[in-house]
């Protein structure tokens, strides 16, 4: 086994490795809104002249380089050229607390900021943020990316052997990205991964899990390259020798999809929830009969999966039903999607729902789960399409270990995990024993070899009846729901769980008939949203264990989000600023009487 596992090497290695071919089409982003190819030759040329400027600005191997910016290629030239230099890559999201981005800047003793507009930079610095020598893409400036760089190309004309120096002088266990938690609670702490951490994981999530991509296929990135799934993924896909096409804002996603018609890409359960609920809410205000066939072939496509995947296989009925629904809907959605051309969806992050999962299979379209944190760089596990099991996160990939402890959390231990969390002794050797990463999720590993995840260790709750609540697994069930945009799962030491849900406005207000001039503040407060809202979420969790079971809900007006500090960046629900914000109102709902459904009028 050992044998056939990637040797260690360093990322500029690798990059050099998976570049040596030339290739006209690496990277391509819209730029004037058409797509724009950037080649091997263009992207080491670039990378190359950024590696002299970033050491010409002072900076000596091991500085830390922060980068703030949304997905584009200008993100992955600094990237790498980080890396080219021998410094270490500190990406934060753009979306970060100002607080949190400052203390990563100041924690990380970060020497140089690459950011992608200067209102980012303003704002930061309105922050009271100290900031390093910030360098900014879109700029005519002095402190323009394109100006940084053709002096990075001056210097490089003098000393051409120097980018070959700082390569020869780099070590695989050297740090390579010193990547922050999100900080759901406190601030977050800095994970460090070394170029062997990344190398490793790169060539054996690729083995495992993305064998079947073909050099040259067109892949779509749409989520944050900040995030370290999206980050490892860019080295999966230089491997891969494929298109890599760049979403630059996920509001373009339906766009984009529609324009590159990908092979493959890497989402979120949250983006595969909006694109179905997207379907059915589009179809309903249409009206007509595609209010009634677009919903009814969902159902048959999921239904056929299900009963093919977990079951005896459909009978008759419902194989010509699904025969009727695929040709006159299923296949007309996936190709209005841009779908048309896809092999499979990559997931990870979340727990993604077997429901959800089987409508897009009903699609024609497969969804591997993955698994995995950022301090384990950050793949574990992934699923293959000849051995998907659907509501498992795969098996571990070649050279990783996965285990289950006594308390049921899952353990896991080789080259992917982290070298620690960069000044924080304590937390480091809480985090890892004897090799062993304590993950703080909670799964099993069944008779196959899958690896089941249940919950996050420290999500988990108990009622006081004494029933242990896992509330991903009942959010994941009432999401279900085209009805609702986002829910959350609250009730520790409370009789019964409850949750704080969104509707989806557009679809509600269509089926109720609700005046568009009303706000969504004072329709959260109307009897009949209400009744139909806590209908739809007991309806979508009747077939869970009744002490799992949702009596009781308040209804939020707005979506969660980064700018209102309920996400994390990587947009993970921070449990506890929800229940602190909405405190005065879930008291009020566990002190009614919520058995015919209301909710009590407003203080």
């Amino acid at each position: 086994m050992s044998s056939q596992l990637p040797p260690k090497e360093t990322l500029t290695h690798l990059i050099r490795r998976a570049l040596s071919a030339p290739r006209d089409a690496v990277l391509v982003e819209r730029v004037g809104g058409a797509w724009t190819p950037t080649s091997s030759t263009q992207l080491l040329e670039r990378v190359a002249n950024l590696a002299c400027a970033i050491r010409g600005a002072g900076l000596s191997a091991g500085d830390r380089v922060g980068l703030i910016a949304h997905d584009c290629v200008d993100w992955v030239v600094c990237d790498f050229a980080t890396l080219f230099a021998g410094c270490v890559v500190t990406p934060i999201y753009p979306t970060q607390a100002l607080d949190h981005t400052a203390y990563i800047l100041q924690h990380s003793e970060a020497k140089l900021l690459f950011t992608d507009t200067a209102q980012t930079r303003e704002h930061l610095r309105a922050s009271g943020a100290p900031l390093p020598r910030t360098i900014v893409f879109e700029s005519d400036g002095d402190d323009a990316l394109a100006a940084f760089e053709r002096g990075g190309a001056a210097l490089r004309q003098k000393d051409p052997e120097a980018v070959a120096a700082y390569e020869a002088a780099q070590h695989p266990d050297d740090l390579a990205v010193l990547i922050y938690t999100s900080g759901t609670t406190g601030n977050p702490k800095g994970v460090m991964l070394s170029h062997d951490n990344l190398t490793f994981d790169a060539q054996a999530a690729l083995a495992q899990g993305l064998d079947g991509v073909e050099a040259g296929a067109d892949v779509l990135s749409v989520l944050p390259f900040s995030h370290i799934f999206e980050h490892t993924i860019i080295y999966i896909y230089l491997l891969a020798s494929v298109r890599h096409y760049i979403c630059h804002d996920p509001n373009e996603l339906l766009a984009d999809l529609r324009s590159v018609r990908p092979q493959t890409m890497t989402s979120v359960p949250r983006i595969f929830d909006r694109v179905l609920a997207g379907v059915r809410a589009n179809a309903m205000v249409a009206g007509g009969l595609q209010a009634k066939l677009v919903p009814w072939a969902l159902a048959v496509g999921r239904e056929y999966m299900r009963a093919r995947v977990f079951g005896n296989g459909p009978n008759p009925l419902l194989a010509v039903q699904y025969a009727l629904a695929r040709r006159v809907v299923l296949e007309k959605i996936r190709a209005r999607l841009g779908l048309d051309r896809m092999q499979f969806f990559t997931s990870g992050s979340a727990a993604l729902h077997v429901d959800v999962a089987m409508t897009y299979l009903g699609l024609g379209l497969p969804i591997l789960q993955g698994y995995g944190l950022t301090e384990t760089s950050p793949v574990a596990t992934t699923s293959r399409i000849e051995a998907n099991a659907y509501g498992a996160v795969g098996r571990p990939i070649p050279g990783v270990e996965i285990r289950i402890a006594d308390d049921g959390e899952v353990l896991t231990r080789g080259r992917h995990v982290m070298q620690g969390y960069y000044r924080e002794p304590e937390a480091t050797a809480e985090a890892i024993t004897d090799g062993w990463l304590h993950t703080g999720d909670v799964g099993t590993i069944d008779a196959d070899g899958f690896l089941r995840i249940t919950d996050r260790k420290k999500e988990v709750f108990k009622t006081d009846t004494g029933k242990w609540i896992a509330p991903g697994r009942v959010e994941a069930a009432i999401k279900r729901s085209v009805y609702v945009a986002n829910a959350m799962v609250i009730g520790s030491g409370r009789p019964h769980p409850a949750a704080l849900v969104i509707p989806n406005w557009e679809v509600l207000r269509h089926e109720l008939g609700l005046p568009a001039e009303a706000a969504a503040e004072q329709l959260v407060h109307r009897q009949d949203v209400i009744d139909r809202m806590t209908a739809e979420v007991r309806r979508r969790t009747s077939d869970l264990a009744s002490y799992e079971q949702i009596r009781r809900i308040v209804l939020i007006p707005r979506d969660f989000s980064v700018e209102g500090g309920e996400l994390s960046p990587a947009m993970k629900i921070k449990r506890r600023v929800v229940e602190e914000r909405y405190a005065h109102e879930i008291d009020r709902a566990y002190a009614s009487d919520l058995r015919d459904g209301r909710q009590p009028a407003p203080a």
